[in-house]
């Protein structure tokens, strides 16, 4: 007779097959094992992205949601279900969650190992060192203090349980969760300080140390009948880690010369590269430690690079969206909170958090005091580092699957593990006030209310001085329309000391906890994070500017779509820029000849930006003109024709500002057209020689024709209905740029047949006109005024400049 693995005959358990037959054949689906996982996974991340929405306002990480998802769906709330449970959640099943779950947890250490530099860890300097070594040693020390309340401290099955329980429960008190952290320091703009530096570095280095801590925790929780195995275990796993360090950087090296950057990935390195993790796996798994620190370890010895974005890029998404969530959701179909009952279990939770807290924050202030850090900074470090979440789930599974820990135990770490990653945002916000801090270090540029924040300008020695212009990109089609921009906005001497560009690719937040791109981009030497790769896009796009001899600066902002207008109101506030040009949020198609929507995040990105920027704000839309060419034409040979519609109003007149900067340059040919309505004559626009005080924008448009290009070109038109505005408007359409005001104070503009239904009110009636019934590209311009507000000021930003 056929036997199991283990011995058990298959008429002793039942099997479930992959696929069923089909419910008119009388099966259900769910008696299956193949479409009752993907229910599971659905219902998995329906429930828990649900709970990460309803708690985003708390600005609380995902992983919280993550948790309480599994908790709910787990025999402490939905699980008490009979129904419920013997439908979705089977025993029969929980097998093979089990082992997807863990295939993801697998995965995924392995890429939180691909974002450490072990190099930068051992660069780390002593500060670091020593807040990691006091947030670690005193709630290891508490933690095994507190493991003597514990049943399983005086079980009756000896000692030989009690020094892994020790251990367990030191290590789960001790932990600082790296990727919440960097998510949480990420999402309040602290990742590029100096608190968020310092505690970054500090719990890579207590997670290092509390990895080595579990693997000799689990070596002892083995069979612990002899003494030997626990010994062969560590012994076989240092060895296994010696064979690692010395064999397998050999082989990645190889790879990666064959794999040089730029060009694509080939499909054979990405599999080897991925057994490579799975194999590790497979090895400390047979040691007698967990599968997922081979997988850690492969990932730590990975070399960064463009090889390592390849494999992250392709599997990132899957890992994170569908694999890693059912690891929440098995933990949580563990935890049985009504095991809590009685005085003493919710003694010994309250005792436990009490602990958890108190020697985290002690542990942490006080070695950052003997730093010589401030007392409210060394108060925020402290809280920082008493974040917990995904690593301390995973030590606590370890126990559990161990017989380490006991069903109630695990209950209580789990609540202790949630409450001390919630309160951590709240306690944070309370503490460090970001609106002070941004004050302080920004005063200079509050102080100077003077400073140039447009293009129009009466005064000389603005209109002399060096133009500062920060650049947003969206995607790497953006490059080229910028760069021709940039290059047409050189101005009269072409040199790098009148004209200075600053660049930011608006780059997503990584969903990934432990992934933060931008921080790769932000990070010094000294820090647990690779930083040998810089942007694609920004790499591109100074590539391109550097030819046209433009100072182009990166700035790096870190920060989910949904607050990045504050990192780009505050860079511009902070580099003292005149004029922010943002992408539009559809990008055209040469194709099919139509828009297509890159994110509708970033519509509104630029309509906060616009209500909120310390400066001039233009957005461009590109309808293809400005991208088909080659982008990397010499400035000699570089033409554009310029097509400028003045219809009045601060915005028109900083529209018309541009583009006589634009008209100082050899190649551009400028056609400025003023529309007016019949109530103001030609003469008395173009001709005057002494304008009313009251009359700025005629007044404007006789300075300008008096100093303008030889090259520039004056139409004025003068129009007696709406019809008529709309197809002068559409006659001057045949250029390669139009300028235009986002906002008009000329009475027929009010009433342009899009007033009653603009679908991009960010672009004003003209703009949404020119979209709709012409096919040239546009830069809408809305001029700075003191009566916009600005969020500059009210949060704080972090951002890091790229020299």
């Amino acid at each position: 007779m056929a036997t199991l693995v283990n011995g058990t005959s298959p008429e002793t358990v039942e099997m479930m097959k992959a696929t069923s037959n089909g419910v008119f054949q009388g099966e259900s689906p769910l008696d299956f094992a193949l479409p009752l996982v993907i229910l599971q996974i659905c219902l998995v991340v329906a429930v828990t992205r649900s709970l990460a929405f309803l708690l985003r306002p708390m600005r609380q990480p995902r992983v919280v949601a993550e948790i309480i998802g599994g908790i709910l769906l787990g025999p402490s709330a939905l699980g008490r279900v009979t129904a419920y449970k013997n439908s979705l959640f089977p025993a029969k099943s929980l097998t093979v969650l089990d082992t997807l779950a863990n295939l993801g947890l697998l995965l995924f250490l392995f890429l939180v190992g691909l974002e450490i530099d072990l190099k930068s860890l051992r660069r780390t300097g002593k500060k670091a060192i020593s807040i990691a070594a006091g947030g670690m040693l005193l709630p290891f020390a508490m933690g095994v203090v507190t493991s003597f309340a514990f049943p399983e401290f005086s079980s009756t099955s000896g000692d030989n349980n009690r020094v892994p329980f020790i251990i367990f429960m030191g290590v789960a008190l001790s932990l600082t969760a790296f990727g919440v952290l960097a998510r949480i320091l990420a999402e309040l703009k602290l990742l590029t300080t100096d608190l968020g530096r310092i505690s970054i570095s500090s719990a890579a280095i207590n997670d290092v140390f509390a990895w080595i801590l579990l693997a000799l925790a689990i070596s002892l929780s083995g069979d612990r009948s002899s003494l030997l195995v626990p010994l062969w275990v560590l012994l076989s796993g240092t060895a296994f880690v010696i064979a690692c360090f010395t064999i397998a950087p050999q082989i990645f090296k190889l790879i990666s010369r064959r794999c040089p950057e730029g060009e694509p990935i080939a499909e054979k390195y990405v599999c080897l590269a991925l057994c490579a993790v799975l194999i590790a796996g497979f090895a400390t798994d047979a040691i007698g430690i967990h599968g997922i620190f081979g997988a850690f370890v492969i990932g730590c010895l990975f070399p960064k690079g463009h090889f390592a974005d390849a494999i992250v890029e392709k599997i990132e998404d899957l890992v994170m969206g569908l694999l890693l969530p059912l690891y929440f959701v098995m933990s949580g179909l563990e935890t049985d909170i009504t095991t809590i009952h009685g005085v003493k279990s919710w003694g010994r939770l309250a005792l436990v958090i009490v602990t958890a807290c108190f020697g985290k924050i002690v542990g942490t202030v006080s070695a950052a005091l003997l730093s010589k850090v401030g007392l409210r900074d060394s108060l925020v470090l402290g809280v920082l580092m008493n974040t917990r979440g995904l690593v301390e789930l995973i030590v606590l599974n370890i126990g559990k699957d161990r017989k380490v820990l006991s069903d109630q135990t695990f209950a209580i770490m789990v609540l202790m593990a949630i409450f001390t990653t919630f309160i951590t945002t709240p306690l944070l916000m309370a503490l460090y006030k970001p609106s002070e801090t941004t004050k302080t270090q920004d005063s200079d540029s509050y102080k100077n209310c003077n400073r140039r924040r447009k293009i129009e300008s009466e005064k000389e020695e603005e209109q002399t001085q060096q133009l500062k212009v920060l650049i947003c990109l969206q995607s790497g089609k953006d490059i080229n329309p910028m760069v021709k921009l940039i290059e047409a906005s050189h101005g009269r001497n072409q040199n790098k000391e009148t004209f200075c560009v600053y660049v930011m690719h608006l780059t997503q937040l990584s969903k990934r906890p432990s992934s933060i791109r931008m921080v790769q981009k932000a990070r010094r030497n000294g820090l647990p994070f690779w930083n040998k790769k810089r942007d694609n896009v920004l790499v591109a796009f100074e590539a391109s500017c550097n030819v046209r001899n433009v100072s182009v600066r990166s700035v790096t902002a870190i920060s989910p779509l949904v607050t990045v207008h504050e990192d780009i109101c505050s860079s511009a506030d902070s580099k003292h820029a005149a004029f922010v040009i943002l992408p539009f949020h559809r990008q055209w198609s040469s194709l099919e000849q139509e828009f297509e929507t890159v994110r509708s995040e970033f519509q509104g990105i630029n309509k906060r930006v616009l209500e909120n920027s310390p400066c001039s704000v233009g957005i461009l839309v590109d309808r293809g003109g400005l991208s088909d060419n080659d982008s990397e034409v010499a400035s000699r040979s570089f033409s554009l024709s310029v097509n400028v519609l003045f219809f009045g109003g601060g915005d028109d007149r900083e529209a018309l500002a541009y583009g006589l900067r634009m008209a100082e340059h050899p190649g551009i040919k400028l056609t400025i057209v003023a529309i007016s309505g019949s109530d103001i004559s030609k003469s008395y626009i173009l001709e005057a020689q002494e304008t009313p005080p009251f009359l700025l924008d005629e007044r404007f448009l006789v300075a300008i024709r008096n100093k303008a290009a030889i090259s520039t070109r004056f139409e004025e038109r003068i129009v007696n209905s709406t019809y008529e505005a709309v197809k002068i408007i559409q006659e001057f359409c045949e250029c390669d740029i139009l300028l235009v005001g986002k906002s008009s104070e000329r009475p027929f503009v009010s009433k342009l047949p899009v007033m009653m239904k603009m679908d991009y009110p960010e672009l004003g009636p003209v703009g949404n006109l020119i979209l709709i019934s012409t096919s040239v590209s546009v830069l809408v311009v809305q001029q700075y005024t003191t009566r916009n507000p600005s969020v500059v000021g009210s949060v704080s930003v972090a951002v890091v400049e790229t020299p």
